[in-house]
């Protein structure tokens, strides 16, 4: 963290950066259940579609698994839909809940994450580790279906800036979506961009 002086908040995104993803087994799961077009829906950085209006709030739970239905060949169960969904979500590795602990001693930790409430209630359940829970690795987690806003745009940012009371220069926003990265940038924040599966020791930010 030498070359951020000024950084007093870093800013993850979760999917990708903190937890785990396998895209190819959420699809296969999907496929399994006689839904083939969900490789057309989802993306790993820019969703399309009524997945994009679920991570933006604007349709429930009931209504996204109904959407799903559309495209199933057969009968299909809520909870077959929630496990293929969830199934994307693999885990969080250890050395990442060490990082986010240690890192919060020095620093504001917020998340921002294009994410819905399925996926988010099922993330919640990997930190909880050794008594702790998502309150002990986060301050506040920014979530893009709570707020009815969605990165790359740049509401968002300037939502969650206004509502921590930051400034763009003293936050260090880390993400594996260039085209969020290239919104952050555009808006003064100091920025990383994390290739998708990588480990801490190709994080750059921590050398």
């Amino acid at each position: 963290m030498a070359k951020y002086k000024n950084v007093t908040t870093i800013i993850f995104d979760l999917g990708g950066v903190i937890i785990d993803l396998d895209w190819n087994l959420c699809i296969r799961n999907f496929e399994n259940l006689g839904i083939s077009n969900m490789r057309n829906l989802v993306s790993t950085t820019l969703q399309r579609g009524f997945v994009l209006d679920y991570e933006m709030g604007m349709i429930t739970d009931a209504q996204f698994r109904d959407e799903i239905r559309k495209n199933a060949s057969g009968e299909v169960t809520d909870q077959q839909i929630d496990h293929a969904w969830t199934s994307l979500l693999v885990r969080v590795p250890e050395e990442k809940l060490n990082l986010l602990y240690e890192l919060r001693k020095k620093y504001k930790i917020l998340m921002l994450s294009n994410t819905n409430n399925l996926s988010f209630r099922y993330s919640e359940k990997m930190f909880e580790v050794n008594g702790k829970n998502i309150n002990d690795f986060f301050d506040k987690c920014y979530l893009s279906y709570e707020m009815k806003l969605a990165k790359p745009k740049p509401d968002i940012f300037e939502a969650l800036l206004a509502d921590a009371g930051l400034k763009a220069e003293e936050c260090l926003f880390l993400d594996d979506g260039i085209h969020n990265i290239e919104t952050a940038e555009k808006l003064g924040f100091n920025v990383e961009f994390i290739k998708p599966y990588s480990g801490l020791d190709e994080w750059e930010f921590l050398k």
